[in-house]
């Protein structure tokens, strides 16, 4: 199970209403408790089981396959966008394009951006955190959806410094 499915199984669980839900796979077992109180707060154990030596054996087999296949693609929009500069994730969290639902969106495709202009915000643990711009230049591309989970290093940005 992977981080991305985590996320998505905590969203849901925190959108059911359950308060409580236990899941036991393989070689993961979480736990994932809402607060039932007006609070809100949520509280999420994720165990990582020692695996068993069989499954060690599947995964090197698995490893090498793994890279090869994204750094193809990932090859080809390098040479389009090269010209351009990426604007990385700094932390892991929610992406969010606007500084509250009721707000207009920070920047947009078009967007003339300076340094230290904020360009989203990332929610990290309850924390709203403002990302920055350290370039100057036009957004080219927006490349995460508002309200998704983005990891560290994840590219976020297109802009061209021209």
């Amino acid at each position: 199970m992977d981080i991305k499915e985590i996320q998505n199984l905590i969203k849901f669980v925190a959108k059911s209403g359950a308060s409580e839900v236990k899941l036991e796979m393989d070689d993961v077992k979480i736990t994932i408790k809402t607060g039932a109180d007006d609070k809100g707060d949520s509280t999420t154990y994720v165990q990582q089981i020692p695996v068993s030596q069989p499954v060690a054996q599947a995964i090197p087999a698995a490893a090498p396959a793994a890279p090869a296949a994204p750094a193809a693609p990932a090859a080809e929009p390098a040479s389009d966008d090269s010209k351009y500069i990426t604007v990385k994730s700094p932390i892991i969290g929610t992406f969010y394009r606007k500084p509250s639902p009721d707000k207009p969106v920070f920047v947009e495709v078009g967007s003339t951006i300076g340094e230290g202009d904020v360009l989203c915000v990332i929610e990290a643990m309850k924390l709203f955190n403002e990302i920055e711009s350290e370039v100057s230049g036009k957004i080219v591309k927006i490349l995460v959806d508002d309200s998704s989970p983005v990891e560290f290093d994840q590219p976020l940005f297109l802009v061209d410094p021209s």
